[in-house]
């Protein structure tokens, strides 16, 4: 059987690699190039270190900065088309979402999932295996349900020597009434592993980069899977999917692709390629766009719709003892107690991260920093003093806040064109409420514990390009997570959704969806361990019925 995969990202690597295992011809195209070998470099020698600066991409297969957006709040969360797709310059932060995460439809919140944490929980484990996570099983049991006698395939990677100095004031006290536990945060990069399991590439060894880059290659990223494919797999890179051909009875026959060579220009030409079945994994925005570039899978008019994030509100200040910072993970523990609870049904959740990396993401350190001490007039001995004693001491909080799906949040295609002739995605995008009520409750809550640690706030929002509002009188600023969902999202019927629960498209039985965007909430964890583990059934789900 013939299988053409669009994107090699995260779910599209996965995808493959187990078609491909039990005998299925499958073509992956991606409409990004292969990553520049000299990435570490590029984002060592760079002066402004950005998610995007090590990494080339192309004018025919630009990143989301080619996105037209609309509405009173910006998306914020960026993406990379290439080979790996986002996942390359990921966090690499994995924990599961929790079971009521799956039934926010019934707080009156979003929508339901068609299965349920104990479906998609063998899923998971899977998924934990195939990239490999580090993390302590006994831990994750204290917010989310894992099997009993349940091994991760590495052991926790150490804690930081600020996550010990937070949990030893905060664990056991409560806010709220919630009590407050820091809790180890499940990693996809190379710790100790567990009798039987081999990882591939070197051990973590705390480089401050793994945003976006890994110099020792222990964070996983999708081209590790894609080493693992059987040579029944093809890759063809710089292949732009524009147009599905659907027969009359809704099969897809034909994929439609434009396929270029040069870095700077739009010049293609014109391809088809014949298929048996066809999977989409080219991210939440621009799966929905090739639907609605093809007039496909929308017999619900929910393509597009229900577009999420995860807006993050970061929370900065200095400890009152050097924590040395910027060594390590971008965050290695978390507060998980606000994940849930009653206040679900009148604000949003939100889960806690426990920042190492000083100032960086909330305020530009160590450079800006510097910057400002160096215009203050100091020099020599005395600003490496300063900067030390300053940087030493810092610490963010980063709060992940749930968005509920809602059909008004959606992608469309615009009038303007890209390099290849395409429309580009339209986004319109804004936070309810019910959002804004959490993360104004998320800063009520840093607030109790900046007071507990006794940390002196620095945290200030100031209006900005979209990301800044007011809200109860209170000035707040939304950070992009990256994690986009929601836009081809799974149902139980094909009047109000997309996709089923297998993620196949409902008006085309050999047509799947698949990625964060089949996703009816995001509830507040990272999604790619979720997206990996969904990619994983819908696989299983193709071989099971050819057999």
């Amino acid at each position: 059987m013939r299988a053409v995969v669009v994107g090699a990202g995260f779910a599209g690597s996965l995808v493959a690699k187990v078609l491909g295992d039990n005998g299925f011809r499958v073509l992956v195209l991606e409409a990004g190039a292969e990553p520049n070998d000299d990435a570490v470099s590029r984002f060592r020698t760079a002066l402004v270190k950005s998610p995007l600066t090590p990494y080339r991409t192309t004018a025919a297969a630009p990143s989301s900065d080619y996105l037209v957006t609309t509405g009173p709040h910006s998306l914020a969360s960026p993406y990379l088309r290439m080979n790996g797709g986002t996942g390359t310059l990921w966090t690499g932060i994995t924990p599961r979402m929790r079971p009521d995460d799956f039934r926010t439809g019934d707080l009156g919140r979003g929508r339901n999932w068609p299965l349920s944490y104990a479906d998609l929980e063998p899923h998971y484990r899977a998924a934990e295996w195939e990239i490999g996570i580090a993390a302590d099983a006994d831990e994750q049991r204290q917010h989310v349900p894992v099997a009993d006698g349940y091994r991760y395939p590495m052991h926790a990677l150490p804690r930081t020597f600020l996550d010990h100095a937070i949990a030893s004031v905060v664990d056991g006290r409560r806010i709220d009434g919630h009590k407050l536990l820091v809790v180890g945060t499940p990693q996809a990069r190379n710790g100790v592993p567990v009798d039987g399991y081999r990882p591939d590439g070197r051990l973590c060894a705390g480089f401050a980069s793994c945003v976006p880059v890994c110099p020792e290659g222990a964070k996983y990223t999708p081209r590790r899977t894609q080493e693992r494919w059987s040579a029944s797999v093809e890759l063809r890179t710089r292949c732009v999917v524009n147009r599905l051909h659907a027969d009359e009875t809704g099969r897809i026959t034909e994929v439609g692709y434009q396929r270029y060579e040069d870095d700077t220009s739009g010049r293609h030409t014109r391809h088809t390629v014949p298929t048996d079945v066809v999977l989409l994994a080219a991210h939440a925005v621009e799966n929905a766009k090739l639907l609605l570039m093809s007039g496909l899978a929308n017999s619900s008019g929910q393509v597009g719709r229900n577009l999420m994030g995860h807006p993050v509100l970061l929370t900065w200040g200095l400890m009152p003892h050097p924590i040395g910072p910027f060594r390590g993970p971008g965050s290695t523990t978390g507060i998980e107690t606000f994940r849930s609870g009653p206040e679900r049904r009148a604000r949003a959740p939100f889960r806690i991260e426990i920042g190492n990396w000083g100032w960086g993401w909330s305020a530009g350190s160590p450079g800006s920093d510097t910057a400002e001490l160096v215009a203050a007039g100091l020099r020599g001995t005395e600003l490496r003093k300063a900067v030390a004693e300053r940087v030493g001491r810092q610490f963010t909080l980063q709060i992940e806040v749930e968005q509920e799906a809602d059909p008004a949040n959606r992608v469309t295609l615009a009038d303007a064109r890209d390099a290849l002739g395409n429309p580009r995605p339209s986004v319109h995008y804004a936070l309810s409420d019910y959002v804004k009520d959490g993360l104004l409750a998320a800063k009520r809550v840093s607030e109790q514990l900046f007071q507990m640690l006794g940390a002196e706030d620095f945290t200030a929002y100031e209006p900005d390009d979209g990301h800044y509002f007011e809200h109860d009188g209170e000035p707040l600023r939304y950070w992009g997570a990256g994690h986009s969902g929601g836009t081809h999202v799974m149902g139980t019927s094909p009047r109000d959704s997309v996709v089923d629960e297998w993620q196949r498209c409902w008006d085309h039985p050999n047509l799947y969806a698949v990625g964060c965007g089949s996703m009816p909430s995001l509830g507040t964890s990272n999604p790619s361990l979720t997206m990996a583990a969904l990619a994983l059934r819908t696989a299983g789900h193709l071989v099971s019925g050819r057999r």
